[in-house]
């Protein structure tokens, strides 16, 4: 009995750690990138017409939908029916790697300066937002779309147990060279292995990630 309450209090302090350092890092990241984001609003809206933010429903921690911010990459009124079935053959089983790629191949929908944040993942900096809000946190699986999640196996449950990420393991080791059902594994092996000093590694994993482009299309 005493051995179930000490592992929850520690549970606990850790989860509080972790979403304190998850509020103060997202709020100082915001303040120190405001040029850099700025800049990235300029260029999107020279570059393509529409709106800079674009706005997502994504499933988040217990399988709660939530709206997703990110910097838009893509043209307006894209179709995602490719997408779909890349998704569907992946977890099929089906190789549908392109040059070590398991993105669609030069995916007309995403402008030149896409193509760009896309490599660098500077897309994802306005999810410091949904950090601060709580929908995520700075670690955690990928947040997945809504047919994705009715699209995963059973077997991957795992992943909705905890907020998803910024950033995480499938980031840092390949991102687009790592095909859907090896990310899935990943998350699954993340919150299995959950701590604060993975949460640590990885973080300081992401940033050489990021401006390196390594795995990014």
């Amino acid at each position: 009995m005493s051995g179930r309450t000490g592992d929850a209090r520690s549970t606990a302090w850790e989860s509080g750690i972790r979403r304190g350092a998850d509020v103060l890092l997202a709020a100082v990241a915001l303040v120190v990138l405001a040029p850099l984001l700025l800049a990235i609003v300029l260029s999107i809206r020279l570059d393509s017409p529409g709106p800079a933010l674009f706005r997502q429903p994504r499933v988040g921690a217990g399988r709660r939908t939530f709206t997703v911010y990110k910097f838009r990459s893509m043209r307006v009124g894209g179709d995602d029916t490719a997408l779909r079935d890349l998704i569907s053959a992946e977890l099929r089983g089906e190789d549908t790697s392109s040059e070590g790629s398991w993105k669609i191949d030069a995916d007309p929908r995403v402008t030149r300066t896409g193509r760009l944040l896309r490599r660098t993942s500077f897309d994802e900096l306005p999810q410091l937002v949904n950090v601060l809000r709580g929908d995520m946190s700075l670690v955690g699986p990928r947040p997945c779309l809504p047919w994705e999640a009715t699209m995963f196996p059973a077997e991957y449950a795992d992943r909705f147990s905890v907020r998803p990420g910024l950033t995480g393991l499938w980031q840092v080791n390949g991102r687009s060279t790592v095909g859907t059902l090896d990310m899935l594994r990943m998350d699954v092996e993340y919150v299995r292995t959950r701590n604060l000093a993975l949460d640590a590694r990885i973080l300081l994993a992401t940033v050489p990630s990021m401006l390196g482009g390594d795995g990014a299309r």
